[in-house]
């Protein structure tokens, strides 16, 4: 089984993690920008951490075999901070320029405010003008309205809907989502979010148009292998192979190849580790520096 795991953020695991994730089919990962748990108070924790999702983890993946790709953006929690989210969106075009970068994201909403639509709004048309797909977050409370709510501005500002992947969504959302065309993710959580069973009776359900399942790993108590789970779940159920490929690997590669910097034949070819070692260390001297 071949996997694309299109949301985690790797940043926050353990390098363990990507071998596990090796060993469990994972051969390609899409790492959004997020939150870090706590306030950065200054743009330039924003630009070595977009550095670090271009460079560093994209070699810490390869070491495993394991293609990195990453999605730059101003998450939206801290879209509501006038110390950085100005500046961070000025940053920003510089980075969606790389090759490696296949979206914007995540954005979208988190408390709803005024100053996180504005933002939302605005790198929905940096997407735009860069060429590529936008990655949605949706809020963790009021599920619903928040995802009226995006789906909202999505139209307001006039972003295809083809191009934007809505993610976190559950049972109440997904009518909604497919109304309008947009890809549809899903989080897959030990305790919170949707769990296996709930998201295979979603499939059961609705399909697997346009549908997109993700780990979303991250500091919290998570598990980098719930895309592998899920699609074990599925063929308990009764899928066969080409309908749990589709879901975990040919719909995400389709909805990132709209950046035009994602090529499904690339991903056959083993990601070259640049770097020379040295005296039997795991990473190459000056790697990040």
């Amino acid at each position: 089984m071949r996997i694309f795991e299109p949301h985690a953020h790797m940043f926050s695991r353990i390098t363990d993690d990507y071998e596990r994730m090796a060993l469990g089919g994972v051969e390609a990962i899409l790492e959004p920008a997020f939150w870090l748990g706590q306030p950065r108070t200054n743009v330039g924790s924003f630009v070595d951490y977009f550095d670090t999702l271009v460079g560093w983890e994209r070699y810490r993946a390869a070491q495993y075999g394991i293609h990195h790709f990453c999605a730059i953006g101003l998450n939206p929690k801290e879209a509501n901070d006038d110390r950085v989210n100005a500046g961070v969106l000025a940053e920003m075009p510089r980075y969606l320029e790389k090759d490696g970068v296949l979206a914007v994201g995540e954005i979208g909403f988190d408390d709803m405010t005024a100053r996180e639509e504005k933002f939302f709004a605005a790198q929905l048309e940096l997407a735009r003008t860069h060429g590529l797909p936008a990655l949605i977050h949706t809020p963790h409370r009021d599920k619903k309205v928040g995802v009226a709510r995006t789906l909202a501005v999505l139209k307001d500002v006039g972003f295809p809907y083809e191009r934007a992947l809505v993610d976190h969504n559950n049972e109440e959302t997904v009518a909604m989502c497919r109304d309008t065309g947009c890809w549809i993710g899903f989080s897959i959580y030990p305790n919170t979010k949707m769990d296996e069973g709930r998201m295979v009776s979603i499939l059961d359900r609705w399909g697997t148009d346009k549908m997109i399942i993700n780990s979303a790993c991250d500091w919290g108590k998570s598990d980098p292998l719930k895309v592998a789970r899920t699609a074990a779940e599925m063929r308990k159920r009764g899928y066969d192979d080409e309908g749990v490929a589709k879901l975990v690997w040919h719909n995400p590669i389709a909805f990132f190849a709209q950046s035009d910097r994602l090529l499904a034949h690339d991903l056959d070819q083993r990601p070259v580790v640049d770097g020379e070692l040295w005296q039997g260390n795991s990473i190459a001297r000056g790697q990040g520096a």
